[in-house]
């Protein structure tokens, strides 16, 4: 069944002067081992949405139906701790999570907390590490020595080594080098193909949209702008525009193309394609 948001309103401050509707009467039906990216510009509720997965944040109306669990306004979540275990959060900012001595303590805080004995928990923990790509030099470190990819990386294996069900990413390659940000969507994407995990992941970076993510979602204004596929939402690039946002390289390079006197058909998706397409019409028109 889908993760499903219904009529969801969020209000910070409510009551006070300083009140703000985050998000305003949200209905939003989210696939269940798909990748599915949370886009739209900065302050339009992304991040209040996702927190509201794992009951961080509650709605002040309507519900959240997330694995056979149902998430009420003004009511207090059951099995709350069990919710949280399932489905992990990474923050956008790696230090709001770090907070142990050393590296592997910190990432065998979580699997610790859910019951396993101090040996399971860092044999969980080594292996997240390794899942994330960071050195075992680094393994005795504070967290707060690490640089800002090597924080970003801690924190995703900390919620890995909980083995959730549901992987919830705010801006999670923010911080990264090209290199470490296609490592770390190659992994996303494995855990989705091979181990079937829901992958939902708040970006601004259209390329891995493009490349990794089944459906979009555009958030503007605290509500649900468009919900579509994600070949489907960056064959019109004229949508992404009219929202402010830049489309891939790719798609760019193709209305380029068509601009100047080629016609790029809407579905090439790769630059395999596009090459082949250049060629064949350069070949016939000499």
């Amino acid at each position: 069944m889908p993760i499903a948001f219904k009529h969801v309103s969020h209000t910070y401050s409510e009551g006070t002067p300083y009140q703000y509707a985050a998000l305003k009467d949200v209905n939003l039906d989210i696939a269940e081992g798909k990748i599915t990216a949370i886009i739209g510009q900065t302050g339009s509720g992304k991040s209040t949405l996702v927190q509201h997965l794992n009951a961080l944040l509650l709605p002040n109306e309507g519900e959240i139906d997330i694995l056979d669990r149902v998430i009420k306004a003004d009511e207090k979540p059951k099995k709350l701790k069990s919710l949280r275990g399932d489905v992990g959060l990474v923050f956008q900012f790696p230090e709001y999570q770090l907070f142990e001595e050393t590296v592997l303590k910190d990432v065998a805080f979580g699997p610790k907390n859910f019951g396993l004995s101090e040996e399971e928990a860092l044999q969980q923990a080594k292996k997240a590490l390794k899942l994330v790509d960071l050195p075992e030099d680094c393994y005795e470190k504070s967290p707060l020595e690490l640089s800002g990819g090597q924080k970003r990386r801690t924190a995703i294996a900390g919620i890995l080594a909980m083995d959730p069900k549901v992987l919830v990413l705010d801006e999670p390659t923010a911080g990264l080098d090209p290199a470490g940000t296609k490592a770390m969507m190659a992994l996303f994407y494995e855990l989705n193909q091979k181990y079937g995990k829901t992958v939902l992941m708040v970006t601004h970076d259209m390329e891995n949209v493009f490349a990794y993510c089944d459906d979009v979602a555009v958030v503007a204004d605290g509500s649900i702008l468009v919900h579509t596929n994600a070949k489907d939402f960056f064959r019109d690039s004229a949508l992404c525009r009219s929202m402010n946002i830049l489309p891939p390289s790719l798609i760019q390079m193709r209305d380029l193309l068509n601009a100047n006197g080629f016609t790029i058909p809407d579905d090439v998706q790769d630059l395999d394609a596009l090459a082949s397409d250049i060629a064949k019409q350069v070949k016939i028109h000499g």
